[in-house]
């Protein structure tokens, strides 16, 4: 297959062909991501190399653009490929791997002993017992037409229960009519991506994975300054009329958004017409202070309220939610179509009797006791062992940030591979956009995931990487 890039004009410096080898049937968006990252490591495609636009490698290789978006987006995620606005979408320099080493000269390198990546609930904690009963009471109770086409706005039946269930615990203003599901927040985030003007706010820092969709589809990010307290949305950049916002809790750094600054983005919404896009990826999740409302309830008609179930049950399970305003209700289901991006109506169905029957609550605040003992538990031991570092972002969620001096992020990041343990470093989700990186550095600790049997060893190198790169070493 071929890609010829139509909209590149002379002395782009870029080839119009690209080469891949796909199959004819399958799960075709994985096999082209799959088929990139080998072109990188092979060296065919070397670093630097610019792309062909999402909509023109689409059109060549008879896939829909969102697959090949979702594609681009995946690989600037993991670090193959970077993308800029104005410059497109290139392979990143130093991506290729080194050749794989001949039969016998080594060992494979090893894989991490204790994963403390963010944003993984924990896996073994799935309610498996009670979502079979749900499921099992869906299929035996599910109306004839809920096997046929349906909605695209999603099951009734779901959106009644989110309407009712996000008004009772996050303040939510809205009817089951305003209420559209979808595959997950990325999903969500893609329709509304190519809804709204191309200039957006975001935080400074954030999801690279976001930032990625956001530049496929041709956005103009405009990064608002964050500090302790989140975005300062006082500061609200002229041009944007779309402000992508994580209120409850900054992510990644952990800023709670207090209430003058959640007035001033709900008044910046209204007095320009804006739409603030609400990312509530984890507001169930709160430890130390009462929780406080979705902004979405100061200024209905301008906040779109997003969320999924990624962290309170599984991302496995691959369902989301918008709550829109009543003029983007049409634009969106127009934007989804009528036979794409939806989610299972069975999946739909089995949540919505899970929420009915109260499981969900339950399974919450189960969780929530569950990750605010690993929280604490990640505080006690770093103030034992490792007293001159502060632990920031705790009061909800499931990672936390261990700050570190100036200059020695990337140096516990090293430490931290070679001794099992998988994280990220605070400045890789800083928007490229952002300008020079500034001074603060960390870790970003996922504390949610690791089985219980491992968790307290995964501390304890935790803290030996954390003394050694305080002290220098």
């Amino acid at each position: 297959m071929t890609a010829a890039d139509e909209k590149a004009g002379p002395g782009s410096g870029w080839g119009s062909d690209l080469h891949l080898e796909l199959p004819a049937e399958g799960a075709r968006r994985t096999a082209l991501a799959q088929a990139l990252r080998d072109a990188v490591r092979s060296g065919r495609l070397a670093g630097g190399t610019r792309l062909p636009p999402y909509r023109a490698l689409a059109a060549d290789l008879g896939l829909a653009r969102n697959a090949v978006a979702d594609a681009y987006a995946e690989l600037v995620a993991e670090g193959w490929f970077t993308a800029r606005q104005g410059s497109g979408t290139q392979v990143a320099e130093g991506a290729a791997a080194t050749p794989a080493p001949a039969a016998g000269s080594g060992p494979s390198p090893a894989r991490p002993r204790f994963d403390l990546l963010q944003g993984k609930p924990d896996p073994a904690s799935f309610p498996r017992g009670p979502w079979a009963a749900s499921a099992r009471r869906a299929l035996a109770g599910a109306p004839t037409e809920a096997f046929g086409p349906g909605d695209p706005r999603g099951r009734p039946e779901l959106r009644r229960a989110l309407a009712g269930y996000l008004s009772r615990t996050r303040g939510v203003r809205t009817a089951p009519g305003n209420i559209v599901v979808c595959s997950g927040f990325a999903n969500g985030l893609r329709l509304l991506a190519s809804v709204r003007p191309r200039d957006w706010a975001v935080e400074a820092y954030g999801l690279p994975f976001h930032h990625g969709i956001l530049d496929a589809a041709g956005v103009r990010p405009h990064p608002v300054a964050v500090d302790e307290d989140g975005a300062r949305t006082r500061e609200m950049p002229s041009r944007a009329r779309t402000l992508l916002l994580t209120p409850a809790h900054q992510f990644p750094t952990g800023g709670h958004l207090p209430p003058a600054r959640r007035a001033a983005a709900a008044e910046w919404a209204r007095t320009t017409g804006g739409v603030i896009v609400e990312d509530d990826y984890d507001g169930e999740f709160r430890y130390d202070r009462k929780p406080v409302g979705a902004v979405q309830g100061l200024a209905p008609g301008h906040v779109v309220y997003a969320g999924s179930l990624s962290k309170s049950l599984s991302p496995a399970l691959r369902l989301g939610w918008l709550v829109l305003p009543d003029a983007l209700v049409e634009e969106v289901l127009a934007a989804k179509g009528l036979r794409e991006s939806w989610a299972s109506a069975l999946d739909q169905l089995t949540l919505a009797d899970f929420i009915d029957r109260g499981a969900y609550d339950r399974h919450v605040r189960r969780m929530r006791l569950r990750y605010r003992r690993r929280r604490d538990q990640l505080v006690s031991v770093l103030a034992a062992r490792a007293p001159q570092v502060r632990v920031t972002g705790i009061a909800a969620g499931l990672h936390a940030v261990v700050e570190l001096p100036p200059g020695r992020e990337a140096g516990a990041l090293a430490a931290a591979r070679a001794a099992g343990l998988a994280l990220d470093g605070l400045s890789s989700y800083r928007h490229p956009a952002a300008g020079p990186a500034p001074s603060r550095e960390g870790l970003v600790v996922g504390y949610a995931a690791p089985p219980e049997s491992g968790f307290t060893r995964a501390l304890e190198v935790l803290t030996e990487v954390v003394g050694r790169a305080v002290a220098g070493g």
